[in-house]
């Protein structure tokens, strides 16, 4: 182990990934040293790094100079709460257990945003008409919005100012959810009697492609019985009519809240489309109404008509991000 190597971490509320980065390298992350475990599987983040080191090799021997670990849930000064996980995070019990002096507890959409400035040609796809590409000025200055769904709905931003990046943490997936069309209201109105209130990630994440299932089968009067996301998007292939309808209200969906996003942020130049579920339903998306939702927003419709929104295909965008946060901090 060289003092230019940094453990990074991205976890999430199904899986921990781990890898390794060589923050001396113009391209930081050995996607070699990838790791995914289940979260499940361990007590805690440092239980599950400990785990990675061994099967990698490491046998604590001097230990790493610092740690970038991207989590899925608010950071709160040295704290951190995983939304979807019953994870505790301690950045400085962490830091003890691990033996790493210098350890960066980050918000995972704040390291997905990092991403934006290290991806290739081959890790993004355009959507809609509206092709983006990598900038030849890395200065800046540029805002970009990056949104994603996995086991929950991440959200979170990039601001570049002279050469600088200001990732922004939030927990965007979390605001209420606005129905646009009285399907949409009707759906609202099945989940506000499970849930109460209804935030975007009751809809936009694995978990909430069944939410909107369920609830069109309620409207329909039919019980579908237990369901996965996997189902539902296998029956929709397959022409199960209310699964494909599902997938449609979830893609269009997706493409209304990313279109709130890029307003919010004033993210003219660009949203950025992450997390697990994006590679997956990447042709459900190109063929639903997603750029439609995206761009219909009244007097700025035609603003958000020359706005990118950008599928990310690195299978590994999060790690890539804590990266580049490791580098930065090596070089600070």
């Amino acid at each position: 182990m060289t003092a230019a190597l940094a453990l990074l971490a991205d976890i999430g509320g199904t899986n921990a990934r781990f890898a390794l980065a060589d923050t001396g390298s113009p391209t930081p992350l050995q996607l070699d040293t990838v790791k995914i475990f289940p979260v499940a599987d361990f007590p805690s983040l440092a239980d599950a790094a400990l785990h990675y080191l061994q099967e990698i090799g490491h046998d604590g021997k001097g230990a790493l100079p610092r740690a970038v670990l991207a989590v899925a849930g608010r950071v709160d000064g040295d704290d951190a709460r995983i939304t979807n996980h019953p994870w505790v995070i301690s950045r400085t019990r962490t830091q003890q257990r691990l033996g790493i002096e210098d350890v960066v507890l980050t918000n995972d959409f704040a390291a997905q945003a990092m991403a934006i400035p290290l991806l290739q040609p081959g890790d993004f796809s355009a959507i809609g008409g509206v092709p983006w590409s990598v900038p030849k000025d890395p200065g800046g200055p540029c805002t970009y919005a990056v949104i994603g769904p996995g086991t929950g709905l991440g959200v979170g931003g990039l601001v570049i100012r002279d050469g600088k990046h200001y990732p922004l943490e939030t927990e965007g997936g979390h605001v209420s959810f606005p129905p646009g069309t009285p399907e949409e209201t009707a759906i609202l109105e099945r989940l506000s009697a499970q849930f109460g209130r209804v935030s975007n990630e009751r809809l936009i994440c694995g978990p909430g492609l069944v939410n909107i299932h369920r609830a069109l089968s309620e409207i329909a009067g039919v019980d579908p019985g237990p369901m996965q996301p996997a189902d539902i998007t296998a029956r929709a292939k397959d022409g199960d009519a209310r699964c494909a309808r599902a997938v449609d209200v979830f893609c269009a969906v997706f493409g209304a809240i990313a279109g709130d996003l890029v307003l919010t942020l004033g993210a003219w130049d660009g949203v950025f489309l992450t997390g697990g579920l994006v590679p997956k339903m990447l042709d459900s998306i190109r063929h639903s109404g997603f750029r439609q939702r995206f761009e219909h927003k009244g007097r700025f419709s035609p603003n958000m008509g020359r706005v990118p929104s950008v599928a990310v295909l690195h299978p590994h965008a999060g790690l890539l991000g804590a990266a580049a946060i490791a580098t930065r901090r090596a070089a600070a």
